[in-house]
């Protein structure tokens, strides 16, 4: 099970959020909150879970393990599993960036699979050498920018060597991200074009179920909940640069 966290603060406000650290708005403590419960009511129970670093990947997953019975949970932890790194974009907005650049440049640097925004510099505070969180990490694996083939390249050696095995046991696996971490492991998951994938959109708070066979090959997935809800959602991420 994959679930995006729930609106952030940022989101609500429209701009480029990346690794910067922002609580979940009070739209996405509900949103949080009625995963749980739709995840549920589907009968669902997991073994255990995993998330980033960023606090409303980690809420989010609370608020819905909270709902669900299971706050007791065991969690993983993980940089791996952050959202891609919007470099210089971090704390702009969205739609005034696109009315700056162009739509087309915009849409490069929101959706393209190898394109990434400008970076940021080492001593920028958005810079993630500046976060203590990331201290014992090497520097030069902390990004001053990302495009999508950046966050495929960690995000998928995570759900080969922890993810997999746990699946491959027998277990329930619950991994609660953010919109491009996501779509990373779906393009994998689903075999999605580096074409098709710009077109891709993942809603906030909408928890989506994956079955595998014991090959490992994909079974079945669908998004749990109101179809019409979650196709507004997806619209809705889909239009957030206004272009």
């Amino acid at each position: 099970m994959i679930l995006r966290h729930g609106q952030s603060t940022w989101n609500q406000k429209n701009l480029f959020t990346g690794w910067h650290d922002v609580p979940l708005s009070d739209q996405g403590i509900s949103e949080a909150t009625t995963a749980g419960l739709t995840m549920s009511q589907a009968g669902l129970y997991f073994d255990t879970s995993h998330t980033s670093l960023l606090d409303r990947a980690v809420t989010t997953c609370n608020l819905a393990l909270d709902a669900m019975g299971q706050i007791w949970l065991p969690v993983q932890r993980t940089w791996l599993l952050n959202e891609r790194h919007y470099g210089a974009l971090q704390g702009l907005d969205k739609k005034a960036t696109t009315e700056l650049h162009g739509p087309e440049q915009t849409k490069l640097w929101r959706r393209s699979y190898d394109i990434p925004p400008p970076p940021v510099e080492t001593t920028s505070p958005e810079h993630p050498i500046n976060d203590p969180r990331y201290r014992l990490l090497n520097p030069s694996v902390l990004p001053a920018t990302e495009c999508l083939k950046d966050v495929v390249a960690r995000v998928l050696p995570y759900w080969n060597d922890c993810v997999v095995p746990q699946l491959q046991e027998g277990l329930t696996v619950l991994m609660v991200a953010h919109g491009n971490s996501l779509r990373a492991l779906v393009m994998h998951l689903e075999a999605i074009s580096t074409t098709d994938i710009a077109e891709l959109n993942i809603p906030t708070g909408v928890p989506k179920r994956y079955i595998f066979n014991d090959d490992m090959t994909l079974k079945t997935a669908e998004y749990l909940g109101d179809a019409v809800a979650i196709q507004a959602a997806a619209k809705a991420v889909a239009t957030q640069a206004g272009a």
